[in-house]
Formats: structure tokens, C-alpha cells, sequence
């Protein structure tokens, strides 16, 4: 009963907005718009620049990560497991 219900409830048409808010919707729309020309955008140099550290970032930490857990998986191992 309750499953028919909400069936019901979902199959309304739901009101237009109203024009106050299809106001606020569109004078967001306006404000985000002058914001985003505000935005000082990068350059190619500056994103290649970006991706190179991000990339070597990435390389280093993954190394770090990867003698981490062999080292420990060889002291688990040995030490506690008794292998």
C-alpha cells in the first residue's frame, strides 16, 4: 500500500519554479559567469610545470610505498609470523 503510494507521489509533475526563484537561478548563473572571468587562468608552461610535479610526486611516493610494505612484509614475515 505504502509502495503505491509513493509510486503516486513520484509520478506528479512537479510545479514550475517559481519566477522569484528562476530569478535567483539565473542571477547565480550571471554572478558565477563574472566570477569565472575574474579567474586568473594558468598558462601551458604553468600546467606542464604542474603536471611534471604532480607526476614526480606521485613516482616518489609510490617508490617510498612499495619498499615500505616489501621491508615490512619480510619483517611480518620473519619476526612475528616466524618463517
Amino acid at each position: 500500500m505504502a509502495d503505491a503510494r509513493s509510486e503516486r507521489r513520484a509520478a506528479r509533475p512537479q510545479p514550475a519554479p517559481a519566477p522569484a526563484e528562476r530569478h535567483h537561478r539565473s542571477n547565480f548563473i550571471a554572478e558565477s559567469w563574472g566570477e569565472l572571468k575574474k579567474v586568473e587562468w594558468p598558462g601551458q608552461a604553468q600546467v606542464i610545470q604542474g603536471t611534471v610535479v604532480v607526476l614526480i610526486a606521485c613516482f616518489v611516493v609510490g617508490t617510498f610505498l612499495y619498499v615500505n610494505d616489501f621491508v615490512w612484509k619480510h619483517v611480518v614475515s620473519k619476526v612475528f609470523l616466524g618463517q
